[in-house]
């Protein structure tokens, strides 16, 4: 490569990256479109391959099956888990008059002997009129259609991200072969090879983490859930769905999980003995993701520390909103992928070796 076509490059780069910095909110319902399809794009495959009494089904009847799938999915998921999520709160905050009490009388004594009168009790009315007042102008789905209807703008936004997601997610399924087989045949031929092969290390490092890892995020929050529900915790599924989304960065989503789910249990039961099986439930949760769901479903082919998947989830919110939470991870993926080619390359260079 010479000089002038290295810095074209740059150039190239430079370019993309402030174009995806400006156009970021734009791009929201294409990115997660583009998981989508490539979530599903497996299955369609597969269903192209299956030979019912001698009659094959075609992509788009394949796209069709897999689209409609993902889309019932999507909407059993939500006409289940919001209102149970709404009940769960409105339980909780029923009786958080109870809590507040409880707080006062028995927990900020125990504080002020320790911690000197610095601790003041809370103040419950200011507390309870302030969360009812939130929580009686509506439910979730009320609280949500409201404040997206307080602008134009943003509810035509929502409304075009609504129609936009699911039509593109199907020409995407649909094409999606052929828009590989055009891409690849975008780079010079010299270094097709090259490029095959580190295609194919990314679709592996990037199919075990955005599928495998997104399988994992609902089985922990489905075993958190039903373990906390049998501990009798009245925000179980609260929590144990949030621990299970937050599971995407390594350690976070048990953390989060244990501190949310020990608060509850501490407010709720009033006795620091009902900790044990909150405790235990996260423990037994871990257990199964180490031994079990993680070799299963994801492997060892993403190799990520925690602390780069950390770094990548801040810097990409940092610099693109959540398109960036959204890609840090697959294009953190993509980006070690590189970098191991460019360590095999250095180890076997002239420059390493005799250096």
């Amino acid at each position: 490569m010479s000089d002038s076509q290295k810095w074209l490059l740059l150039a190239f780069v430079a370019v993309f990256g402030a174009l995806l910095y400006l156009l970021a909110p734009v791009l929201m319902p294409f990115a997660v479109a583009a998981i989508l399809a490539y979530l599903g794009d497996p299955l369609v495959d597969r269903l192209e391959t299956l030979q019912l009494r001698g009659w094959r089904l075609n992509r788009t009847l394949a796209v069709v099956v897999v689209f409609s799938g993902i889309i019932f999915t999507i909407a059993a998921l939500l006409v289940v888990i919001i209102p149970a999520l709404e009940y769960q709160i409105g339980e909780f905050i029923d009786k958080l008059p109870s809590y507040l009490n409880w707080i006062n009388k028995a927990v900020i004594p125990d504080l002020q002997k320790y911690f000197g009168r610095s601790i003041r009790p809370l103040r419950e009315e200011q507390l309870l009129n302030m969360i009812k007042n939130h929580w009686q102008n509506g439910g979730v789905g009320e609280n949500l259609l409201e404040s997206v209807s307080h602008s134009g703008a943003v509810l035509i936004g929502w409304i075009m991200n609504l129609v936009l997601i699911p039509v593109i997610t199907f020409y995407l399924l649909r094409d999606w072969d052929e828009l590989v087989r055009r891409i690849h045949d975008l780079f010079p031929r010299r270094a097709a090879g090259t490029v095959a092969k580190l295609a194919a290390e990314a679709d592996d490092v990037l199919g075990a983490f955005m599928r495998g890892q997104f399988y994992v995020m609902l089985a922990l929050g489905a075993i958190y859930s039903f373990g906390l529900w049998l501990v009798d915790l009245e925000l179980a599924l609260v929590i144990g769905m949030m621990a299970g989304l937050v599971s995407f960065v390594p350690y976070m989503g048990a953390i989060t999980g244990i501190v949310f789910a020990c608060m509850s249990a501490l407010l709720q039961f009033q006795d620091a003995m009902h900790l044990l099986p909150v405790v235990a439930v996260f423990a037994v949760g871990q257990s199964i993701e180490g031994m079990l769901l993680t070799p299963w479903l994801v492997g060892n082919k993403i190799g990520l520390h925690p602390v780069a998947v950390m770094f990548a989830v801040m810097a990409g919110g940092r610099l693109f909103g959540f398109l960036g939470v959204l890609l840090a991870l697959p294009v953190a993926s993509v980006v070690m992928v590189l970098l191991r080619h460019i360590h095999e390359r250095y180890t076997f260079s002239g420059f390493y070796s005799n250096g």
